[in-house]
This record gives C-alpha cells, sequence and structure tokens, in this order.
C-alpha cells in the first residue's frame, strides 16, 4: 500500500479528501483480511473438533426403535411404519414367520440350489466388513438368497453423497448409522434373518471379537488398505473364508469386472498394492477378489480447496484414511456387491462355480493360435488352416479349461495341442497346458498310454471337461 502511495502525485496527495478516502480504503482491506483470516482459523477449529470428537467416541446406535424412524429434524417419517413383527435394532433375536410363507418367499433359489443348498444357506452365518456401495448390495442380495445370519460392521453414517449407490438408504436415513439403517431395510425384506448391526470400526486388535461366531463367509468391502489387509490376513490365518472387494470408484465398464484369485489381478491399482503387501506379510494365494481391469484413466479424485490442502489429514473421516474422494459412479459397487453375494451364495449353497480368471485376452488368443497352427504343421506339413479359429481358442481357453492348465492348474506360458495326437484336432480334443508341459506332451508317441504318462486321476478329468463340453455344444 505504501508503495502505490508514493506513486500518486503530490498535487493529488495534498488533497485532504483524498487522503481520506485512501486511509478508509486501507483500513478496509485491512479489516477483510483479518476477518478472513479469523474464519479460515475458526473453520480448521471446528473442523478438527469434529474429527477429535469422532476419534473419540462413535456414537451408539439409537436405543429404541421409535428413534430410529426420526429424521434429522427429530421429526418421524410419514412413509416409515414399524412393522408388528419387528425388532428393536439393538434386538437380534429371530422373530416366527409361517415357514410356508418363507420358503414361498425363496422358491426361486430352492429351485435353483435345490433344497440341500437353500438348507445350507438358512444356516450359515456371514460377516459383512463396510456398509457402503459394495457391501450394502453385497448384504441385501446375500439375505435375499437365504442367508439366514449376518452380521455388518462400519462405523459411518449415511449421508446424502452416498444415496447414489447405497443399496438400502433413503433420504430419511442420512445422520443414521449405515448398518442401522441397513438392518431396519432388511426388516421388511427378510424379517427371519438374524441381522446383528455393529456400529464399530473394523481393526486388527478388535478383529477377534468382531470376526467371533464361526462365520462361513466374510465380505471385505473396506476401501482403507491398512485395514483391508489386516482383515484379509486375519482370515487368511484363521482359515475363515473371505472374499474382497477392490477398487469399484473411477470405474464404468461393467464388461471388464472380473472374479479371481488376489494372485491373477491385473490393471485394478487397489489390487496391485494389496497383492504387493500382503504377498509381504506372507500370503501368496488363496483369497477370492472381485475387481475390474478397465484402467481409471478418465477421472481423478476430487481436489481440496486452498484452506483444506493445508490441513489435509483434518478432512480424513479418520486417521489414515484418504481425505479425498474418488468419484463412483453408482452401478459399479453395486455390480461388485452383487457378484461378491452371487459367488458366496453359490459356494455356501454347494453350487459348482470356477471362475473366468481373466477376460478380454485378445492378444493371447492370437498367438497361441498362430503356435497350435505351427504345432498341427508339424504333425501335417501340408496343412494350411487348422479345424480351430481365433475365437475358438478364447472359447477353450476361457470356457472349457477356465485359463488354467489341465495338469498342473498354473496359468504360467500356457498353450493348446491335441489331447490324443492320433485323433483329429477339435474343441473336445484340445488340452491346455504350460510351455513346459506341451514340450513334453507333443513329444509323445501318437498312440501313447495317456493313463500311464498322466495318472487316471488327470485323464478322468480331462475326459470330464470333454464330456461336459459334447453337452454343452448341444445345445448351442
Amino acid at each position: 500500500m505504501s508503495s502505490y502511495l508514493e506513486k500518486i502525485s503530490p498535487a493529488v496527495m495534498n488533497s485532504q479528501s483524498t487522503k481520506m478516502t485512501l486511509v478508509a480504503v486501507a483500513a478496509s482491506f485491512t479489516t477483510a483480511a483479518v476477518l478472513l483470516g479469523y474464519q479460515g482459523s475458526q473453520r480448521k477449529r471446528r473442523v478438527k473438533q469434529l474429527k477429535d470428537d469422532l476419534r473419540s467416541s462413535i456414537p451408539p446406535p439409537p436405543t429404541n426403535f421409535d428413534q430410529l424412524h426420526n429424521n434429522n429434524m427429530g421429526v418421524p417419517s410419514q412413509q416409515q411404519q414399524v412393522p408388528k413383527q419387528t425388532q428393536s435394532p439393538q434386538d437380534n433375536s429371530v422373530p416366527q414367520f409361517d415357514e410356508e410363507l418363507v420358503r414361498e418367499q425363496l422358491a426361486r433359489n430352492i429351485a435353483f440350489l435345490g433344497e440341500e443348498g437353500v438348507e445350507k444357506l438358512r444356516n450359515s452365518f456371514v460377516v459383512i466388513v463396510g456398509a457402503g456401495g459394495v457391501g450394502s448390495w453385497a448384504a441385501s442380495m446375500l439375505i435375499r438368497s437365504g442367508v439366514g445370519k449376518i452380521r455388518i460392521i462400519d462405523f459411518d453414517q449415511v449421508s446424502l453423497s452416498s444415496l447414489n449407490r447405497h443399496a438400502t438408504a433413503v433420504q430419511a436415513d442420512v445422520g443414521t448409522p449405515k448398518v442401522i439403517a441397513m438392518k431396519k431395510a432388511f426388516r421388511q425384506v427378510a424379517p427371519w434373518v438374524q441381522v446383528d448391526a455393529r456400529v464399530e470400526l473394523f481393526q486388527e486388535d478388535s478383529a477377534e471379537e468382531l470376526l467371533s461366531g464361526n462365520p462361513d463367509y466374510v465380505v471385505d468391502a473396506i476401501d482403507n488398505i491398512n485395514t483391508k489387509l489386516a482383515l484379509l490376513k486375519f482370515c487368511y490365518d484363521h482359515k475363515i473364508p473371505v472374499m474382497s472387494s477392490m477398487g469399484a470408484g473411477a470405474k464404468a465398464d461393467p464388461s471388464r469386472i472380473q472374479i479371481s484369485d488376489i494372485s491373477e489381478t491385473f490393471e485394478d491399482p487397489l489390487a496391485r498394492a494389496v497383492r504387493r503387501k500382503i504377498k509381504k506379510m506372507g500370503v501368496d494365494t488363496g483369497i477370492d477378489v472381485v475387481y475390474s481391469t478397465e484402467k481409471p484413466h478418465h477421472v481423478k479424485l476430487l481436489p481440496l480447496d486452498e484452506t483444506q490442502a493445508q490441513e489435509a489429514d483434518e478432512y480424513a473421516a479418520l486417521p489414515d484414511f484418504r481425505s479425498r474422494i474418488l468419484p463412483v459412479l453408482g452401478p459399479l459397487p453395486a455390480m461388485f456387491g452383487m457378484a461378491m453375494a452371487t459367488f458366496i451364495t453359490c459356494k455356501i449353497g454347494g453350487w459348482p462355480m470356477d471362475p473366468l480368471p481373466i477376460k478380454l485376452r485378445d492378444g493371447l488368443y492370437q498367438r497361441i493360435h498362430r503356435d497350435l497352427k505351427v504345432r498341427e504343421g508339424r504333425l501335417d506339413p501340408e496343412v494350411e488352416t487348422i479345424a480351430l479359429d481365433r475365437r475358438d481358442v478364447g472359447y477353450v481357453i476361457e470356457e472349457v479349461w477356465r485359463g488354467k492348465s489341465a495338469i498342473s492348474k498354473s496359468m504360467d506360458k500356457i498353450g493348446l495341442c491335441r489331447w490324443k495326437r492320433s485323433e483329429p484336432l477339435t474343441v473336445q480334443n484340445v488340452i491346455l497346458l504350460t510351455k513346459s508341459e506341451l514340450d513334453r506332451h507333443v513329444k509323445l508317441p501318437l498312440d501313447a498310454d495317456l493313463v500311464k504318462e498322466y495318472g487316471q486321476e488327470v485323464v478322468d478329468f480331462v475326459e470330464s471337461r470333454f464330456k461336459e463340453e459334447a453337452e454343452i455344444s448341444r445345445l448351442r
């Protein structure tokens, strides 16, 4: 301000009114700066206070069902009616219902999985850790599929911004713990299911208590990597079946959603980080995951403003949680959750399922088709084309052999060749092997005794896959 005044002509500066005006302007700027600084300081103080309050004490769930049906203004919602059979949110007992009505609601599941399969589900116990976009849909479809008991664990509350992806939450639930909102909704869908709602943050030191009760499966729908790793390691060490969700944020292509072992994931940044870190913890394989091969290159983390950036940690929900938000297209977390619920339902119900580990591998199919043509040329130098085209190769790899060697179940450097070398190449006489297995197999005599070479178990497995393919071929 002083440098500016020095540049003004002396004649103007001699004017008393001008001097007064400039002094007033300078005072206004000074006052505005002080006010803005004070407001910024107060805002930081309030944010810090809120986070400190959350860290020190997560509010308990409502003590009676009437509280649950109040909106944020304390006024009962006109759209919410308590059914007579509904229990308090704190009551984990299972009301008695007409078994015929329960069976009617589960009729389609019984038709698909059979009586025994649905009975296994109704006697099962699943723990869902994380009640957001993925976890809420997984839980919702599990109780609709017949799972008899679930425990939902999450510390967070329903917000307006979470309604674009949450399975059960409505506007009247805003401000309510997510697990309580879900328990309320599930009473309306499958009131015979026992729902244990825990308004808690999953942590390593509480894992034993939160995962108690001998669960049949655990759903990992946590988006914090350190907490996720603690959960997965605990389940692995204690031999508890667990399925983990990788990153659904910043994704849009449903055709790229995959289910595989954690060791077979690719492209997903969260899966890569989990795979590398959990390997250092002594876990190479044995954890099923749902993930997407889509590269998240079109969207980025939502930015913090200048003031927020200076105190970024204060804008995280809890210590070690991210403070910036990843854009999420609502249907993708729902698809992740439904994929997990389907997988777990089939596993518990005894329905055979062997997910394709990877899809969309056109380059691999082209290479394997080219190598197969070379091998066929060695059997018959006059061959110009082979019976399988590139699309057939992709089908055989993914659908017949599930992307794994028929002998070792390995995915490393795979290729195709005839199973019985004396018979023509067809979809029902082509086998997927690793490179070393291929090199050995193609050197066998044309009339080799395959049982003697590989054992009865391997031969029976290969022939069963060919028989399965023959039956499917008749339907196509």
